[in-house]
Formats: structure tokens, C-alpha cells, sequence
């Protein structure tokens, strides 16, 4: 997968007419598999993967207060890489604040955005996409909530393994993505930098071992 990074890498930064054709096909093809977005449909419930990013939260409280759904349940301890919630990384000074968690960080953007507290559910203690979907299902399990319909929101990036994620967790739910664009990266311009790359590349290399994890898990 490194060498498929550098490849496409050198490609994008080395365009030529000659290649034209293949690298805007290569890069559609990419970003028609990353980036999901579907027009969200009355849910009863809202998702929201861990995260730091406020933009997330303030999209499902925008959802939320629009009736999309009853319930919001952001996910999320803190990244087992860091092992900590990252503070430093809240880049809207209407939310900062000190977090232990991404669901505390996370219900307090819903708050802030008019989302009572008796319609957010908690989970807290996931450190991954899976363990986010897997969690959850639980949670909403254990309160009694039958969910056939699910509104998942989530960076632009991260769209496609968030929803593989969550299909795996939720197989008998019917799951709307609604991304919200976050560190400047969008479907229109990821290939356009190293970070922008780096991130849709690494989603790529993510979504097969997901899968592949799925998939051995589902024969045993």
C-alpha cells in the first residue's frame, strides 16, 4: 500500500497530457468509493463515530433540531493512539474546553447547538471505528431502541469505512451518510495536497483491512 501511495502521489504531482486521462480516472474512481453522502430520511437515531471535530456534532445537531431523528448517540473514549482526547485539536473557540472524552466533547457541541440532554445516548468507552459501531449497537440495545433507520455523520474522508463500519454492526438498519467537511480536505480537492492525499489514501488502505477483518470473522 506504500508504494501505492507514492505511485498515485507521483501522479498527481506530475500530471502531463499524456496521462491526463488515466490519472482523473484513477482520482474519480477514488473519490467515488470514499466519499459517501446520501440526502438524510427521518431516522430514529442520529450516529456520530468519535471525534474531535466539531463540525460532525454541529451537523447532527443541525439534523437533530430539523427532527430528523429522537435520538443522538455520539461514540468514543479517545483514540487508542493517543491515548488521550486531543483539546489541542478543537479548531472553533465557540468549543473548547477540557474533554476526557470524544462523547464529552461531542455532547457538549450538541448542547451548545440545542440538542437537550435527555435525547443524547452515551457511550464512552470505544477507542476505534469498530468498536464506535459495535458500542453502540449496544447501548441502544440496552435501551430498548429498535433502529431501522440510522443517520450516520462523519468526516467526508472517513465516509466509506464509517459506513462499512457501521453496516457490519448494524446489518439489519438502513444507514444515510451525512459528512461534514472537515481539515480542509473535500471530494473535490484531496488530490490536490499531501495531506489531502495521505488521508483519502490511508482511508483506502483501511477500508481493506476492515473488510478483510469482516470477512474472516464472518467465516469463523
Amino acid at each position: 500500500m506504500n508504494l501505492f501511495r507514492k505511485l498515485i502521489s507521483f501522479i498527481i504531482e506530475n500530471k502531463n497530457k499524456k496521462g491526463l486521462f488515466m490519472t482523473s480516472r484513477i482520482i474519480k474512481d477514488i473519490t467515488d468509493f470514499i466519499f459517501v453522502e446520501d440526502e438524510p430520511q427521518i431516522s430514529d437515531v442520529i450516529l456520530i463515530p468519535g471525534s474531535s471535530k466539531w463540525e460532525i456534532s454541529k451537523k447532527a445537531a443541525d439534523l437533530f433540531n430539523q427532527g430528523y431523528a429522537r435520538y443522538i448517540l455520539p461514540a468514543g473514549k479517545y483514540t487508542s493512539k493517543l491515548g488521550r482526547f486531543p483539546n489541542e485539536r478543537i479548531t472553533n473557540e465557540l468549543y473548547t474546553g477540557e474533554f476526557k472524552t470524544d462523547f464529552e466533547f461531542c455532547s457538549s457541541v450538541l448542547k451548545k447547538n440545542g440538542v437537550p440532554k435527555d435525547a443524547i445516548l452515551c457511550e464512552n468507552q470505544s477507542t476505534n471505528t469498530s468498536e464506535n459501531a459495535q458500542y453502540s449497537r449496544d447501548i441502544l440495545s440496552n435501551n430498548n431502541i429498535l433502529v431501522k433507520k440510522a443517520i450516520l455523520c462523519c468526516q467526508a474522508f472517513h465516509a466509506r469505512r464509517a459506513l462499512m463500519t457501521y453496516i457490519h454492526w448494524f446489518p439489519d438498519t438502513i444507514i444515510y451518510v451525512v459528512p461534514s467537511e472537515t481539515q480542509g480536505i473535500s471530494s473535490e480537492n484531496w488530490h490536490k495536497s499531501h495531506t489531502g492525499v495521505n488521508r483519502v489514501l490511508g482511508e483506502l488502505e483501511k477500508c481493506g483491512k476492515y473488510f478483510s477483518d469482516f470477512l474472516v470473522s464472518n467465516l469463523e
